[in-house]
C-alpha cells in the first residue's frame, strides 16, 4: 500500500473513530432521555394517536427512514403504527413554500393533521431550522408531545421540546449518524413496549466493541 493510500485509509479510521465517540457520548448522557421518548411516543400508539416526524435535508430522509419502520415494521411481525414522515408530498411542500412561505411547510401541516396526544418530532442538526421550529412551537401549544434530536449546540428547539437530545459534536455528518443510530433504537423500544421482547436479544453483546 502507498502513501496516498494510507492517508485515505487513516482518514477512513479518523471518521469511524469520530462516529463512535459521537455514538457513545449520546449513550452515556442520554440512555434514560431516549428511553423517555420511546415511551412517550408507544403511548401515544397504544392511545390510537399518530407520529408526525419533520426536518430538512438529510434530516428529511431520516424522517421517511423511521416512518417507513413504524408504518411497516423494524424487527418484529406486528400490526402497522400510524406514523407520517411531513417531507414526502411535493405538492403540499411545494404549494405551501409558494403561497406562504418555506418556514410555514410544517407547521400547517400540522395545523391540518394533528391533534392533542399526537407526537411531533423535529429534527434539526442546526437546532436552528425555522420550519421545524415553527412546527414545534404550534404542536406544544396545542397539546402534542414534542420531541426534537439535534446537534450540539442549545437553541429554541430546548424550548419547545418536551423531551430532546443533543448530539455533541460540531460536525454535521457525525450527528446525522447518530440521529439515525437513536432513531433505529426509538423504533426497537417502542416494538418491544408494544409487543413484547425480541427473542434472540433485539441488540446481542458485539464480540468487538466500537
Amino acid at each position: 500500500m502507498g502513501a496516498e493510500e494510507n492517508v485515505w485509509t487513516q482518514r477512513v479510521h479518523e471518521a469511524f473513530d469520530a462516529a463512535c465517540r459521537a455514538l457513545h457520548a449520546v449513550k452515556a448522557r442520554d440512555a434514560e432521555t431516549i428511553v423517555r421518548m420511546a415511551r412517550v411516543v408507544a403511548e401515544a400508539f397504544r392511545a390510537r394517536r399518530r407520529v408526525y416526524l419533520f426536518g430538512n435535508g438529510g434530516s428529511a430522509a431520516d424522517c421517511q427512514h423511521l416512518a417507513a419502520e413504524f408504518i411497516n415494521r423494524f424487527q418484529k411481525e406486528r400490526i402497522p403504527l400510524p406514523a407520517v414522515a411531513l417531507t414526502t408530498d411535493t405538492s403540499v411542500l411545494t404549494s405551501i413554500a409558494n403561497d406562504y412561505d418555506f418556514r410555514d411547510v410544517f407547521v400547517r401541516q400540522l395545523r391540518g393533521l394533528g391533534e392533542a396526544g399526537d407526537v411531533a418530532v423535529g429534527l434539526s442538526t442546526s437546532g436552528r431550522s425555522e420550519n421545524v421550529l415553527r412546527a414545534l412551537r404550534w404542536a406544544r401549544e396545542h397539546g402534542l408531545h414534542t420531541l426534537g434530536l439535534a446537534g450540539l449546540q442549545m437553541t429554541d428547539m430546548d424550548v419547545y421540546c418536551d423531551l430532546i437530545l443533543h448530539v455533541p459534536d460540531a460536525v454535521t455528518a457525525r450527528v446525522q449518524e447518530v440521529h439515525i443510530a437513536v432513531g433505529h433504537v426509538l423504533c426497537g423500544l417502542v416494538e418491544e413496549m408494544l409487543f413484547g421482547g425480541a427473542e434472540p436479544p433485539l441488540y446481542p453483546t458485539p464480540t468487538v466493541s466500537c
